[in-house]
């Protein structure tokens, strides 16, 4: 396979936005000899006058009147160092949505080409690839939510261009087989895009280690949900230098804030108590599903490698509306496939998890 035939040829010929950042990084540095500055009252500074910023700084107290650096290059060596990944191989984004939209605009062709997901799981891949005007190929999981490999292979043809694998998966909180993966990886014809935002609480290995085996493998992972960083909107892609470079083709210019970027740097030297959040809410999630088996209108917890739990209830919709007048919100999934009368329970502090539990004792059908 070769990843090159698998992108739009328009995307491959496209001259990108050179930013004024962009190019002034592009310069070569300057010798000594040549720009040397001889005075005794100043040290010479750089003086930005090529992006049109205000010079005269902000109104706030922090000054944010420059434009971020649109590659984000030393945020990303954070990164890297964390997950053991070359810079050239990561790309960030406003959320991993981001690089679910810019791979659909990368490798699928509107109205030719075809991206697989496997339902129930998570909604972006359908909305992006609609919005893109790709075609839909839906192969459900089992009712155990398993995945069916030869019901895969029978949808692919030539122009599938995409296949989103999610693990764990939302909504279900399970992780995909390694065989399965790897047959996927071995036998699809287009990219595999594992979507890993839940990984940090599964314990298992993530993919990001088996980039250098697998030229089609795009790896997804984000800050929003271990790192408790959701609101700063920050998604990561790994995959081959490629890859990335094209994604980085497209995006937009300054797609992540400087006060996202300091922040995002502030709270990745702060790994040991990201470690130890997860600690504490997979020992939530243990006792929160052991409360949940003991309640009278439950049918049935899924297993989950994840920080939620997706449960099968008498009545989700009632059930539902009872928890919310009690403040108390969870996530009806009853409209997806194997999902019937099933909510999606995040495990939230030892509180309101008892919260929760007490609540739903209270309920009687």
């Amino acid at each position: 396979m070769v990843i090159k035939d698998l992108v739009r040829p328009n995307i491959l010929a496209l001259k990108p936005y050179s930013s004024a950042r962009d190019e002034f990084k592009l310069l070569p540095p300057a010798t000594s000899s040549k720009f040397e500055v001889r005075t005794s009252n100043f040290e010479l500074q750089t003086v930005f006058l090529d992006a049109n910023e205000n010079s005269l700084g902000s109104p706030l107290d922090t000054d944010y009147s420059r434009y971020p650096d649109p590659q984000q290059g030393q945020l990303k060596q954070a990164v890297g160092r964390i997950k053991q990944v070359e810079p050239s191989q990561i790309f960030l984004g406003n959320g991993s949505d981001e690089a679910i939209d810019l791979l659909m605009r990368a490798f699928v062709e509107p109205a030719r080409d075809n991206v697989l997901i496997l339902p129930p799981t998570y909604g972006m891949y359908a909305v992006q690839a609609n919005i893109q005007g790709a075609e839909i190929r839906r192969v459900p999981l089992r009712p155990n939510f398993s995945p069916d490999s030869a019901a895969v292979r029978a949808a692919t043809d030539a122009h599938s261009k995409l296949l989103f694998l999610c693990s764990p998966n939302n909504p279900t909180g399970q992780c995909l087989s390694d065989d399965f993966v790897l047959e996927m990886l071995r036998d699809f014809p287009g990219l595999v895009v594992m979507d890993e935002a839940y990984a940090d609480f599964s314990g298992k290995p993530s993919w990001i280690s088996r980039l250098d085996e697998f030229p089609n493998l795009v790896v997804l992972q984000t800050l929003s949900k271990a790192w408790g960083l959701a609101g700063l909107r920050v998604g990561m892609a790994f995959s081959t230098e490629f890859v990335v470079s094209i994604l980085n083709k497209i995006k937009y210019p300054y797609n992540i804030s400087t006060a996202t970027i300091n922040l995002v740097a502030t709270a990745l030297e702060k790994e040991p108590e990201m470690r130890e959040m997860v600690r504490v809410l997979l020992a939530g999630r243990v006792w929160l599903e052991a409360e949940l088996l003991q309640i009278s209108c439950v049918r049935e917890v899924f297993p989950s490698d994840s920080n939620f739990l997706l449960v099968r209830v008498t009545n989700a919709n009632d059930i539902y509306r009872y928890l919310t007048e009690h403040g108390l919100i969870v996530r009806d999934r009853s409209s997806e496939i194997h999902c019937e009368n099933c909510l999606r329970i995040t495990v939230g502090t030892p509180a309101e998890n008892e919260r929760l539990i007490s609540v739903l004792q209270t309920w009687s059908d």
